[in-house]
C-alpha cells in the first residue's frame, strides 16, 4: 500500500527513471556487442636522421699496469708503500729479510777465493814442471854427447885391439861403457817424456780450476743478485693500485713470482675494455668516436676513441664476444680503474631519411597461417621478406581506410633501436603502420575475465 501510494504521488518521476534505465541498458548492450572488435596500435612513418650505434658494457683500466713480483722467497720485513701511493722508478717498495741471502753471498765469496787459490797453486806447479822439463832436456843432451863420445872411443879401441896394441879386456870395457851411455840416454828421454806428460796434466787441471773460478764467480753473482732482490723496487713511475703483502708475511717464490704490488703507470690516460657481440664487431671501426657513462657520474658523458679490436674471442654460455679497446683522456683522474662503463659506439649515420618504427617491423597480425600466406601472395610479398630477411627485406602492415591491413615489403638499413632506415618499399612519410593489436572482451567472454592486452606476436597457426 505504501509503494502504490508513493507511485501515485511521484508518477512522473518514476516514469522518467524507468526511461533512463532503459536507455542505459540499450547503450550498454550496443557497446558490449562492439567490444569484440580488434583494436590496432599504430605509429606513423617519419622523416629524420638516424644514427646506428652499438651499445656495450666494459671495464675501465689503466693504459699500462705493471705487476711487481718477488723473485726470491722470504719474510716481509718492511713495507714502504701503500694503496694510492705515488712512486718513482727505483723507489723501494718493500724489504724482505736478507739474512739467509747475506750468508749465501759470504759462502759464495769463500768458494771463489778457494778456487782462485787453487788456480795460483797450479800455475806455480806448471812453472816448476816447465823448469824440470828444461833440466831433463839438458840432461838428455849431455848424456847423448857422452854416448856419442863412448861410441867413437869404443870404435877406436876396437881398431887398436885388432892391431894387438890394446888387450881384449880394454875392448870389452869400452863396449860396456858405450852400452851404459846409451841406457842413460834412454832413461833421460823417458824422464823427459814423463815430465812433459805431467805438464799437460797440470795444464788440464789449471783449465779445470779456471773453469771452477768462473763457476764460483757466477754463483757469487747469483747470490748477490738474490740479495738485491730482497729489496723490492718500483720498475716505473706510477700509482700503487694494489698491495698484496703486509709486514711479517711469508713470500714463497717457487714456480712463478708472487705479485706483491700492482702499479698503474699513468691514470691520466686510460682505456675501456668493452665486450662487443660478434654480430656487432663487423660494424665497429678503428678510430670511431665513442661516448660512455659511469655510475659514479651519471649525469656526465665521457669521450673516447676505438683503438683496437682484439682477436681473442671470449665465449660465455655460447655467446661470443670480442674485447674492443677504447682510449680516453682522464686529466682530472676522476675515473678510477675497475669502474663499469656503458659504451655507445656509432656505426652509421643517415640524414633526412624515411624511418620506420621498429615495433612495426616486429608485428605480424594474429590470423590463421593459410590466410596470412594468401595475403602475402595477393600483395606480391617475396619470401625473402617473410622468412629469411635476405638483403634486408622485411614486412610491415599498413592500415587501410576500411580498417583492413595490407602487408608491404620494405628494405631497411641502419637502425637506432627505435626507428630503422627505409631503403626501398611502397611507404611514404605519414603512413600509418600497425605496431600491435589489442583484443577486447567479446560478448561470449565470461564476466569474470578481463580483455586481453596488446599483442605483438606472430601469426596463429
Amino acid at each position: 500500500m505504501a509503494i502504490r501510494a508513493y507511485y501515485q504521488q511521484h508518477k512522473r518521476l518514476v516514469t522518467l527513471l524507468a526511461i533512463g534505465l532503459g536507455v542505459l541498458l540499450t547503450v550498454g548492450m550496443v557497446m558490449r556487442a562492439r567490444s569484440g572488435e580488434v583494436k590496432y596500435l599504430t605509429a606513423k612513418v617519419q622523416r629524420g636522421d638516424i644514427t646506428a650505434v652499438v651499445q656495450a658494457t666494459g671495464t675501465i683500466n689503466p693504459l699500462t699496469t705493471v705487476p711487481v713480483g718477488s723473485y726470491v722467497s722470504g719474510t716481509v720485513q718492511y713495507v714502504f708503500a701503500d694503496f694510492n701511493s705515488r712512486v718513482r722508478a727505483g723507489q723501494v717498495l718493500a724489504q724482505l729479510d736478507p739474512a739467509i741471502y747475506e750468508a749465501q753471498v759470504i759462502q759464495a765469496r769463500g768458494n771463489l777465493a778457494n778456487a782462485e787459490a787453487n788456480v795460483k797453486n797450479l800455475e806455480a806447479s806448471l812453472a816448476g814442471m816447465q823448469a824440470a822439463i828444461e833440466t831433463n832436456e839438458a840432461n838428455v843432451a849431455k848424456l847423448k854427447a857422452a854416448a856419442d863420445y863412448a861410441r867413437v872411443n869404443t870404435r877406436r879401441i876396437q881398431d887398436l885391439a885388432q892391431q894387438g896394441v890394446l888387450s881384449e879386456d880394454q875392448k870389452d870395457l869400452s863396449v860396456s861403457g858405450l852400452g851404459q851411455a846409451d841406457a842413460q840416454v834412454r832413461a833421460a828421454q823417458a824422464q823427459l817424456i814423463q815430465s812433459i806428460a805431467q805438464l799437460e796434466q797440470t795444464k788440464a787441471q789449471l783449465q779445470q780450476a779456471r773453469a771452477q773460478v768462473e763457476t764460483m764467480t757466477g754463483a757469487l753473482r747469483a747470490a748477490e743478485t738474490n740479495l738485491r732482490y730482497t729489496t723490492i723496487l718500483s720498475p716505473i713511475d706510477g700509482t700503487i693500485v694494489a698491495r698484496n703483502v703486509t709486514v711479517g708475511q711469508s713470500v714463497a717464490a717457487s714456480l712463478q713470482a708472487p705479485v706483491v704490488f700492482t702499479i698503474a703507470q699513468d691514470l691520466t690516460r686510460m682505456q675501456v675494455y668493452a665486450a662487443t657481440d660478434e654480430s656487432d664487431t663487423g660494424n665497429v671501426r678503428i678510430g670511431a668516436e665513442v661516448t660512455f657513462q659511469v655510475d659514479a657520474f651519471p649525469t656526465e658523458t665521457f669521450q673516447g676513441r676505438v683503438s683496437a679490436i682484439r682477436l681473442n674471442a671470449t665465449t660465455v654460455q655460447n655467446v661470443v664476444t670480442y674485447s674492443t679497446v677504447i682510449d680516453f683522456e682522464n686529466p682530472e683522474e676522476k675515473l678510477l680503474p675497475g669502474e663499469t662503463a656503458y659504451i655507445t659506439i656509432p656505426t652509421g649515420h643517415a640524414v633526412n631519411v624515411i624511418k620506420v618504427p621498429n615495433a612495426a617491423l616486429r608485428f605480424t597480425p594474429e590470423m590463421p597461417y593459410n590466410k596470412l600466406q594468401e595475403l602475402y601472395r595477393r600483395y606480391h610479398i617475396p619470401a625473402s621478406a617473410t622468412a629469411s630477411h635476405l638483403g634486408g627485406w622485411q614486412v610491415v602492415w599498413e592500415t587501410l581506410p576500411d580498417k583492413q591491413l595490407e602487408p608491404v615489403a620494405v628494405k631497411v638499413g641502419i637502425t637506432d633501436y627505435s626507428f630503422t632506415q627505409l631503403l626501398d618499399g611502397n611507404l611514404k612519410e605519414g603512413s600509418m603502420l600497425v605496431t600491435g593489436e589489442e583484443l577486447a572482451r567479446n560478448a561470449s567472454q565470461p564476466q569474470g575475465q578481463f580483455p586481453s592486452g596488446p599483442r605483438f606476436g606472430g601469426p596463429r597457426r
